[in-house]
């Protein structure tokens, strides 16, 4: 009996062991996915001046033109990852993002950068429902929230090694006005940038086809004849108008919440390179730092935070570790533009990133916590897509047409931010603390019919 109890204890770690080795192993191509994502936010001056670029233009590079297809391809590869090897639907999406990645330093002009993008948003729309939906079945409630913080440290990994990369490489390259490399020709340091970032991530993939089996599904729902539901958007839309206050107020409020993530992460270079007159090196290597310490600490926080309301017999834990989260924000993010030292902007700018990674682990813990099995994957595509269309698309590029259509003054980015930013905080907070009591509602609903 003891030596079927130590076997046992032996699988149980074993299982263990490879449950963390694949969070480490997502969480590896989500830090290439940012940095593919990222590293055109360090670029904004050469890219503008090579292209002849207004702030509005080079925002829809940075935004529309990945959060968009991101967003909409989200949906089928969900519903593919719902019902085929999540696994290999991953490692096709690494590969292609890769690919379209270096595709970038091959364009000539906005239209063939635009396109290059779009390929971005569509490979890495393969990743996170997939992984998250993978994460549910490798791992307890009270450990799935330190899984997916885990895994979301990837994102800010990412951005700090693509601005700290990114930087190193225009530093290197900055006397240099042509690359000649074989087969492609001439080409211009940023260019080369996106290349070097851009294909190492095939490997990835690989390993991923390789080395990951797609885990058995648990709490799927069975019909009357005994049998697996199938997987419906129907389904899907179904299960979100039976919790609608609660989808409504996560869905938004950690929206909201992204968006002033994201128009920190993706204007935040513009706003020290021209106030301060900072070198685009000198800003990856201090942007870069600051991603990897403060937005790291607050993901992993979030998540322990989450994990700690759980414990504690909170039903809405996520959402009430994104209102404290919010609460911190606001702050920091309206006042380090307005400060006019340097030092000062840094450090009030390392508490915005730390609370502004919060809804990183707990957006999808709260969909992994509610959903049942065989929806997952779907809704969190659909949170995605909204998040990004709005998030990403529209919340960047609002920065850029405040900054260029109503100040006229490419300086005056930094309020630009500030306003944006400062507006979705509270937008955030309002549905975020309304849907507090919705989400213990809902679960408390699902858990009476399980």
């Amino acid at each position: 009996m003891s030596n079927l109890n130590v076997h046992r204890e032996e699988q149980k770690n074993k299982s263990g062991a490879y449950a963390w080795y694949v969070v480490l192993l997502c969480m590896l191509a989500y830090i290439f996915s940012f940095i593919d994502r990222q590293i055109l936010a360090l670029m904004i001056e050469p890219i503008k001046a090579d292209l002849n670029l207004t702030d509005t233009q080079f925002s829809l590079l940075h935004g529309l033109a990945f959060s968009l297809f991101y967003a909409f391809m989200g949906l089928p590869l969900a519903y593919l990852a719902d019902r085929f090897s999540r696994p290999k639907i991953i490692a096709v999406g690494i590969i292609f993002w890769s690919i379209a990645t270096a595709l970038c330093g091959l364009s000539k002009n906005f239209i063939q950068l635009f396109l290059s993008r779009m390929g971005v948003g569509v490979g890495e729309a393969a990743l996170s429902p997939a992984a998250y939906s993978m994460f549910s079945d490798l791992f307890s409630k009270d450990k799935l929230g330190r899984a997916v913080a885990v895994y979301s440290i990837g994102s800010f990994v990412g951005g700090g090694i693509a601005f700290l990369v990114g930087g190193y490489v225009i530093g290197l390259l900055k006397d240099v006005s042509l690359i000649q490399i074989p087969l492609l020709g001439a080409i211009k340091s940023w260019q080369a940038a996106f290349i070097i970032v851009g294909l190492p991530g095939v490997f990835i993939g690989l390993l991923f086809i390789l080395t990951v089996r797609d885990p058995q599904r648990k709490g799927q729902k069975i019909n009357a004849n005994g049998q697996v539901e199938k997987v419906t958007f129907q389904a899907s839309f179904k299960f979100l108008k039976k919790h609608k206050t609660t989808f409504t107020c996560h869905y938004l409020g950690f929206t909201f919440y992204a968006m002033a993530l994201y128009c920190l992460i993706s204007w935040a270079p513009a706003f020290f390179m021209r106030k301060f007159a900072l070198t685009p090196t000198e800003t990856g290597y201090m942007l870069g730092t600051v991603l990897l310490v403060a937005n790291t600490l607050g993901v992993f926080c979030a998540g322990w935070l989450n994990d700690w309301f759980i414990q504690k017999g909170r039903k809405d834990a996520p959402m009430i570790t994104g209102v404290i989260g919010i609460v911190g924000l606001v702050l920091p993010l309206i006042a380090f533009t307005l400060v006019s030292q340097l030092w000062l902007a840094v450090t009030i700018l390392a508490p915005a990133m730390f609370f502004a990674s919060f809804p990183m682990p707990i957006s999808t813990t709260a969909m992994q916590m509610l959903a049942p099995n065989q929806l997952r994957a779907q809704i969190s595509a659909i949170f995605l897509l909204i998040s990004n269309l709005v998030a990403v698309g529209i919340g960047t590029t609002l920065v850029a047409l405040v900054t260029d259509k109503v100040f006229e003054n490419p300086l005056m980015v930094g309020t630009s931010l500030s306003i944006v930013g400062g507006i979705a905080c509270v937008l955030s907070f309002v549905l975020l603390k309304r849907g507090c009591k919705a989400f213990a509602d809902s679960m408390q609903k699902e858990h009476a019919h399980s």
